[in-house]
């Protein structure tokens, strides 16, 4: 059997996507910035598009900005943000330690420029507390951004309340909701969010097409100069095709997400139990405030990547918190932020379940990952040592 359980990283793309997708490449292929009528054609398909995208997310069609992805939206609503703070002296910038590294690394980069940053930290259930979020905000604040829920650990924010503070305090609140959207309503006027990121391929769209939601008011520099796209401010000819298979996809996502989320929380709950069973387990992100197909564990004693290696073998899809950087092995940022200890971290492992899945599949996922962990830690000296301190201490 073949299980692919690596949604978090990226679906498959929807039969009505395609569909839309073809579309825009067989029969809608004008430039939608030309004056013919294939022209026109292409005009009048983009406004629908962007209409759509809006309304399922309860925003304006002119508050959305089609993008490449989710990286892109991130750096051009942070570095934007930063840019209109500096204008008025505001340097000063909030995050969370497990940010996606598209924020991050923005950061990062930020710092460099003269920005102060805060990262908050997110606690073991990895959820940021609203009063600390108050609490971090200065007179010179520019942006607090916090992902809308967690790409590893699944755990979802109290966006609502965050952007709340932020409104109340005159602060610009971004949010990351690339694993969000689609998957959890999302209503930017009740949310209280002046900024928001998407992603297509995280919801059954095409990869390197996605959006940012920007309030009205709220004026970002321009991300490419050149022509009249995206109301001037992202020039280049849109990729129509992607938009609309995106907005397609999102469509179908939205009308169906009460079906689906039911589907797959329970999927996710029926896995989640048969895993805690193994011993030395640690469930990682709220057991509650999830995403409906996040399961994330850590195993003591064994690497992650061994055992992605052993269960793709199996024909299982899943990914890992680790990550080869620089030719070592590094253990997630995130299961560190959530107080996971490295040696711990290391063993990690992401199974990310949606729609698609079937309850045969979340049951061959639990046939054969029991026998991969025990053979592994068999073959584990640090299985073998965590075994040897058990026995010492209750000697």
């Amino acid at each position: 059997m073949f299980v692919y359980a690596d949604n978090a990283a990226t679906t498959s793309v929807s039969e009505g996507a395609v569909k839309a997708m073809t579309r825009g490449l067989k029969e809608v292929y004008g430039n939608p910035s030309s004056l013919h009528a294939k022209g026109r054609e292409a005009e009048a398909v983009l406004k629908e598009a962007r209409a759509e995208v809006a309304a399922l997310v309860n925003a304006e069609p002119s508050e959305i900005y089609f993008t490449s992805g989710g990286s892109e939206s991130d750096n051009w609503a942070i570095k934007g943000a930063a840019k209109l703070g500096a204008a008025k002296g505001k340097r000063h910038l909030i995050t969370t330690r497990f940010e996606h590294h598209a924020v991050l690394h923005t950061m990062r980069a930020l710092e460099k420029e003269g920005f102060e940053v805060t990262y908050l930290d997110v606690h073991e259930n990895g959820i940021v507390k609203p009063e600390e979020v108050e609490a971090a905000i200065r007179e010179d604040t520019a942006l607090v951004t916090i992902m809308f829920a967690n790409n590893e650990i699944g755990s979802i924010q109290p966006i609502r309340e965050i952007g709340k503070i932020c409104r109340e305090k005159g602060v610009l609140f971004h949010t990351d909701a690339v694993q969000a959207t689609g998957h959890l309503p999302i209503d930017v006027k009740a949310d209280n969010i002046d900024m928001m990121s998407a992603s297509g391929h995280k919801f059954h769209g095409p990869k390197g097409v996605g959006f940012l939601y920007v309030k009205r008011g709220i004026r970002l520099p321009n991300l490419i100069e050149g022509g009249a796209q995206e109301s001037s401010r992202r020039a280049g000819t849109e990729n129509l095709p992607g938009i609309l298979g995106m907005a397609e996809a999102l469509k179908e996502a939205v009308e169906g997400m009460e079906e689906h989320s039911k589907k797959v929380t329970a999927m996710r709950d029926k896995l989640i139990a048969a895993i805690e069973k193994i011993p030395k387990v640690r469930l990682n992100g709220d057991r509650e405030k999830r995403l409906p197909g996040n399961v994330n564990f850590c195993f003591d004693g064994i690497e992650g990547e061994s055992l992605l290696l052993s269960l793709d073998l199996e024909g299982i899809c899943a990914s890992s918190g680790s990550a080869c950087t620089s030719g070592s092995l590094e253990p997630s940022h995130v299961l560190l932020a959530i107080g996971v200890p490295k040696e711990v971290a290391h063993g990690s492992l992401r199974l990310s379940l949606d729609y698609v899945n079937s309850e045969e599949e979340v049951d061959y996922i639990i046939e054969k990952l029991p026998p991969i962990v025990e053979r592994l830690r068999d073959m584990s000296p640090v299985w073998e040592e965590i075994i040897k301190e058990e026995s010492r201490l209750s000697a």
